[in-house]
């Protein structure tokens, strides 16, 4: 159920309220209710994770896939790109991308996005050398099945796990990396509610005695984080059970 304030429309007679029952977390300097912004801003981020992770598994994956299959110069020209791609810091390549297709909310999806794959793909494709000569790969090539049944339909089924525990990572660090950008006014842009942008707004209040409009959302994105993180752990140590067993 959403709290009943607007997370865009301004009342500025309502400015800096102190919490009440109809403001439960009170209202920023605009009268905005600060509890409908951080959870329009929740929504915000669960869709940077998720868009972001889907993009980054569908360029990843499949490249990744394929190159440790084939081998040879298609697994060479991909180890370079992945090399030359993994030499750049991650936030510079996000910086890169949103300022090379421009500020807003759809550049913060791409450009997240486009920076996740490299991980991706680089887990995948070693996970792939490892099976590549395994017997039902091998049955596989002798029974004439092709080069993309045998990836498609026998591989990648075998590396559902490790892509499970890499995407909820990437999840985490996407959140991480929105709010990074939003911060530094780069990402989602006012009026949009976004956790790192109420942070931007409101880190000066912690010296005029509303400190909980800087601390509230930064509390929020340290819980997904860890939430997601903690995932991740969990499905690693499942897999490495199924693993041993």
């Amino acid at each position: 159920m959403l709290p009943p304030g607007s997370s865009v429309i301004t009342a500025p007679q309502s400015a800096h309220k102190t919490a009440t029952r109809t403001f439960i977390l009170g209202t920023d300097r605009f009268g905005r209710d600060f509890l409908s912004r951080v959870v329009a801003g929740s929504g915000l981020s669960l869709a940077v994770g998720f868009v972001a992770v889907l993009l980054s598994l569908l360029i990843g994956v499949p490249l990744g896939a394929f190159a440790g299959y084939l081998g040879g110069r298609f697994d060479a020209a991909v180890t370079w790109l992945l090399q030359v791609m993994w030499s750049i810091p991650t936030l510079l390549l996000v910086l890169a991308i949103t300022l090379a297709f421009g500020k807003g909310f759809q550049q913060v999806f791409l450009a997240i996005g486009l920076s996740m794959w490299v991980e991706v793909a680089r887990v995948v494709r070693g996970q792939t050398i490892a099976l590549r000569n395994i017997e039902w790969v091998e049955a596989g090539r002798v029974l004439g099945l092709s080069t993309p049944r045998i990836v498609l339909g026998h591989i990648l089924p075998n590396l559902a796990s490790p892509i499970a525990v890499l995407a909820s990572a990437n999840f985490a660090a996407a959140i991480l990396i929105e709010a990074g950008l939003s911060f530094m006014g780069v990402g989602a842009q006012i009026p949009m509610p976004s956790w790192g942008n109420l942070i931007r707004d409101h880190y000066g209040a912690i010296l005029t005695g509303h400190a909980h409009l800087a601390l509230i959302p930064g509390a929020c994105i340290v819980s997904l984080v860890l939430s997601f993180n903690a995932l991740s752990n969990a499905m690693a140590r499942q897999a490495s059970r199924v693993a041993a067993s």
